[in-house]
């Protein structure tokens, strides 16, 4: 059985027909490592989470990793260069470690699908062997093009990331200016509650007015918005969007 905090992943259990566990929650939204150590085939944790933007500190994934010695740990790190440490430093003391990245956030490339995977030498083998067969987008030669002018131009992807951050940092004091509530996030988004108004409400508000947010229906997140983090003018918009909505102009 593999172990999953994430709910993408279980659509690729499913297709595939993998048993699979998915690991709630505790009551501030943390990751719960503690959950993770029962036997497994494999564990998938996304750091920073999703859909909160909640991080863990990189060394607090040791002992996860030697407990499940003989299985693949992955770690997601689709929002890693907003805010939080990556899991790389850690390959050459765990076999059993494959970090996954994108360029499709910090990278501003979503158009092309890029994804890189880091791990020893025996999982990558395992990886190029398989994912002909099983990679839902393969790569041409402009997204590879496009992916190495990317990682060259580290300038531009280090002003990129601490635009993202400032200005996540500037909505969420905004905000709780508000009365919200937000979940601290290292992504390049925010988990967000109103006070008064219910989020399914204010989703829709927001959205007659075209600024879109996403809301997730499920438990124990209905009353949550995620909002994607813009450039400041659209933030400075989404702020005063939710400030009139509330009744405070």
């Amino acid at each position: 059985m593999w172990r999953f905090k994430y709910s993408f992943y279980k659509v690729y259990a499913n297709l595939y027909g993998l048993p699979y566990e998915t690991i709630a929650l505790d009551d501030e939204f943390h990751v719960r490592l503690d959950a993770f150590h029962p036997e497994c085939a494999g564990v998938v944790i996304p750091n920073p989470n999703a859909p909160t933007g909640k991080y863990v500190p990189v060394d607090s994934f040791r002992p996860l990793l030697e407990e499940h010695a003989e299985h693949v740990i992955i770690l997601d790190e689709a929002y890693i260069d907003f805010g939080g440490e990556s899991a790389v430093k850690l390959i050459d003391d765990y076999p059993n470690l494959l970090v996954i990245q994108t360029l499709s956030k910090s990278r501003s490339l979503a158009g092309m699908r890029v994804g890189m995977a880091f791990g020893q030498e025996d999982l990558i083998e395992g990886l190029e062997r398989v994912k002909n067969s099983f990679n839902s987008y393969t790569l041409d030669r402009m997204a590879l093009a496009g992916a190495a002018a990317a990682l060259e131009d580290e300038d531009y992807f280090r002003e990129t990331c601490l635009n993202v951050i400032r200005t996540r940092e500037w909505t969420v004091k905004q905000l709780e200016e508000l009365g919200c509530s937000v979940i601290e996030s290292k992504a390049n988004f925010v988990m967000m509650t109103h006070p008064a108004i219910p989020a399914k409400r204010l989703f829709e508000e927001l959205h007659e007015q075209g600024i879109l947010v996403r809301y997730f229906a499920q438990p124990r997140i209905d009353n949550y918005l995620r909002v994607s983090i813009g450039t400041d003018e659209e933030m400075k918009q989404f702020v005063d969007a939710v400030r009139k909505i509330g009744g405070i102009i």
